[in-house]
């Protein structure tokens, strides 16, 4: 039992490897590893990281309550607080608007060979992830549980059935994906 649960493991990290290597290639072909396209969405004049966001969202939402439906996957939301969602943004959206990077876009431009993504989006990183782990404990029990809200997803909010949730959804983000691509954003 145990050699099958290890070769499961082993399959699962190979495709992993895979597909953080094709989501990599994918954001660098999309041009969201370039400084000026990310610097360019903070300012609100470039609009592709949002288009590609939008795409990614779509995809997966569709894709995965496919599998759902399907009995191929079996959703674990964990919980959630705004004691822990609201510093978290703030702190993610600082980096991100300092570095210019987030972590997927970070790790595709290091592998592009930018030396700003891997001295400073990786050292962002690490760093962030150490005082993390060093304040964890203290606010762990405090700040983080403000506002819990539990194991919410949107169709549990809304008491609806989950493709009640994902196709309107689905149609919203698509017809704003459509916009912004008309409008040459």
């Amino acid at each position: 039992m145990f050699k099958g649960l290890y070769a499961l493991k082993k399959v699962q990290l190979g495709m992993g490897f895979l597909f953080g290597i094709c989501f990599g290639f994918l954001l660098q072909k999309a041009g969201v590893t370039d400084y000026n396209v990310i610097m360019g969405q903070l300012l609100l004049t470039d609009f592709t990281v949002v288009k590609v966001m939008l795409s990614a969202v779509i995809t997966g939402m569709v894709g995965v309550e496919i599998l759902r439906s399907l009995g191929m996957v079996k959703l674990h939301p964990k919980t959630g607080s705004f004691g822990s969602t609201i510093p978290g943004g703030l702190i993610f959206g600082a980096g991100f608007a300092l570095l210019g990077y987030c972590p997927g876009t970070v790790a595709s431009a290091v592998g592009e060979g930018r030396l700003d993504a891997l001295f400073g989006g990786v050292t962002g990183i690490l760093l962030g992830a150490w005082l993390f782990a060093v304040i964890y404990p203290r606010v762990e029990s405090s700040i983080l549980k403000v506002g819990e809200f539990g194991e919410m997803t949107f169709p549990t909010l809304f008491k609806s059935p989950p493709w009640k949730v994902v196709i309107p959804v689905s149609l919203i983000l698509t017809g704003l994906l459509v916009l912004l691509q008309a409008g040459g954003l």
